[in-house]
């Protein structure tokens, strides 16, 4: 009997790592290749080589663009060179793009900046911008005040709570308030494989503002991109490796009440609302392994997503484009003003799109 024993433990342990290992695939897509769908009124956007992980348009078509990101096995090609904010204006035939100046006594050469969000406070149209930062890889969320007059960024303040500890995107609510996601529960590369590998739903929404900071969504595998309705009345959360959009409707009180779970069936990264539509834009990843694990021999593909009448009972999905690589690796935002479509990656370049 002992030695049965041993013999179903051991089967039924191999089954289950069998288990793990299939649903691990799954998640991560390590064997998808990219179908090519192509856009013809597509070009490169001139000064990006490093990254333009977010976007966030504001009403008047100015574009904030967060540029070399640095994270544990994500391929960097400007590895020494400092993170930057980037400013395009979106009605600009020439598509200028400038680094903005930071003042205000923030460390410029800590800044490793992720998600982004702006937010226009009614009383005076101040604009506010926060930025996920990764100094040394921990999480901050960095405040500043945009000056458009003389083209700068004021910082205001330092974001830290044990709450917001592995921040992977921010949509602003306040001028000092928002909703963050976080990515996964372990900060260590290793331990996050482990944790999509054991097929964990540790990854949660945070509600923060200055007296009253909380957990106010839960359950996703790999939180990401956040995004908030034209109407402010629902909150969108990605799951990245859960290939979905997860709707909130928003609370009197901030907390969050689950809607529903849209699959896209593709790993999606940050969200962005068109102002006009309502429509919801990603930019999605075909397989994750290679953008963890770089090869310029199997360069990691792009997908733009666009999500209509996500409210109704048959929200329509549609893949605008998708690239193997050969134009743009690993997209992670794609942001609509006026039938204009960016797209940007998490450390190559970014693509500008004429959607008439």
């Amino acid at each position: 009997m002992g030695a049965l024993l041993k013999i179903v433990l051991i089967g039924l342990t191999l089954a289950l790592l069998g288990e793990r290992v299939m649903q691990f695939i799954h998640r991560t897509k390590i064997l998808n290749k990219a179908e090519p769908i192509d856009h013809p009124n597509c070009r490169l956007l001139k000064g990006i080589e490093f990254g333009s992980e977010d976007i966030d348009v504001l009403p008047n078509g100015l574009a904030f663009i967060s540029s070399g990101l640095k994270y544990p096995s994500l391929k960097s090609f400007a590895p020494d060179k400092p993170g930057e904010i980037l400013l395009l204006d979106l009605n600009d035939e020439k598509l200028h793009l400038s680094s903005l100046r930071i003042s205000g006594g923030l460390d410029i050469f800590s800044l490793n900046p992720h998600g982004i969000s702006t937010y226009i406070d009614e009383k005076d149209d101040t604009v506010y911008l926060f930025v996920v930062n990764h100094p040394q890889y921990k999480t901050t969320v960095e405040l500043f005040k945009f000056v458009e007059e003389e083209n700068i960024l004021v910082h205001l303040k330092t974001i830290k709570h044990e709450l917001l500890h592995s921040v992977n995107d921010i949509v602003a609510v306040g001028p000092e308030s928002f909703y963050a996601t976080n990515d996964f529960y372990f900060h260590g590369f290793t331990m996050k494989v482990v944790e999509i590998l054991i097929g964990l739903t540790w990854t949660n929404v945070v509600y923060y503002s200055p007296g009253d900071v909380r957990e106010v969504a839960s359950g996703l595998y790999g939180g990401n991109g956040i995004a908030i309705s034209n109407d402010r009345k629902y909150i969108y959360a990605a799951d990245l490796t859960g290939h979905s959009i997860n709707v909130f409707k928003r609370n009197v009180n901030w907390s969050l009440s689950p809607v529903k779970v849209v699959d896209l069936d593709v790993l999606v990264d940050n969200l962005s609302v068109d102002p006009e539509t309502g429509d919801i834009w990603t930019g999605a990843h075909t397989n994750l392994y290679k953008v963890f694990f770089y090869n310029p021999e199997d360069l990691p593909g792009s997908e733009v997503v666009r999500v209509q009448n996500i409210h109704s009972d048959n929200p329509i999905v549609t893949k605008v484009y998708v690239n193997n690589g050969s134009v743009i690796q690993g997209s992670s935002c794609a942001s609509v003003y006026k039938k204009k479509l960016i797209v940007g990656t998490v450390f190559h370049k970014a693509l500008y799109c004429d959607l008439d």
